[in-house]
């Protein structure tokens, strides 16, 4: 057992708490880190596609949710290149300060790896990456990882494509949408608590019954490359309907 009961029922009464108050964010960082993240997320040094992402992504709110401060060791799951769009935020308001850490997926994740030590990171952050975490190995594997990599107390912030409840989640990750039930079921097993959960990231537009599921919807858009009112009624739905979720580790 990772945790004493004790500790976990105090951890679960301060996740109820923050269940509670999530919907009614204050903010977590202070005006300097908030002012810093602003000016990262709508710098020119990020391309204007990427910037014109910040209306779906939420970018500073999300952040804040995590409560990702610069002098912090944090470390991203599957980021993308030097161009990933969290990447592009996280890595120059942290690096001066503290430590950015980005794990590719060729960096044999969820094995142990050289660029983190274990019980060193104050922040691993997920963004989309989760559906692509269980095609090759089980999802448990990675929860398992993260776990491992966090110091006590630690947070792991998971922002993912919001499947349906009402439908059985597909081991496969095929259509692109993770239940969040799920994800918590997953967390659980690897001895996080849930810490609090935001609507940031959330869009009731996203119907989540499409052909080529999440992928056609804004960015990726597959299938209505030829169709001009499908791909316009895709865009004005905008991207996906997204659970965040901040868990602690005991």
């Amino acid at each position: 057992m990772r945790v004493s009961n004790l500790n976990r029922f105090l951890l679960i009464c301060i996740s109820s708490f923050s269940l509670f108050s999530a919907f009614a964010q204050e903010r977590l960082l202070n005006e300097e880190n908030i002012q810093r993240l602003q000016e990262l997320i709508d710098s020119p040094v990020r391309s204007t596609e990427l910037r014109e992402r910040n209306q779906y992504r939420h970018p500073l709110d999300t952040l804040d949710f995590f409560d990702v401060k610069p002098e912090q060791t944090v470390v991203e799951i599957w980021p993308g290149g030097q161009s990933g769009w969290y990447r592009s935020i996280l890595q120059p308001y942290i690096e001066s300060f503290g430590t950015y850490i980005g794990l590719q997926e060729d960096s044999g994740f969820p094995e142990p790896v050289s660029q983190v030590a274990a019980n060193s990171a104050d922040r691993v952050l997920v963004f989309r990456a989760h559906g692509f975490m269980i095609y090759d190995r089980p999802a448990q594997d990675y929860y398992d990882a993260i776990f491992a990599l966090l110091k006590p107390g630690g947070i792991f912030g998971i922002v993912d494509h919001r499947g349906d409840e009402a439908i059985s989640q597909d081991p496969t990750g095929e259509n692109g949408y993770v239940n969040q039930s799920h994800v918590e079921m997953l967390a659980a097993n690897a001895g996080f608590v849930l810490l609090a959960q935001s609507e940031i990231n959330a869009n009731t537009k996203d119907s989540k019954d499409y052909p080529n599921g999440v992928y056609s919807l804004p960015p990726t858009l597959r299938g209505s490359l030829i169709n001009r009112s499908l791909r316009a009624r895709m865009r004005e739905i905008g991207e996906s309907d997204r659970m965040t979720l901040k868990f602690i580790k005991p």
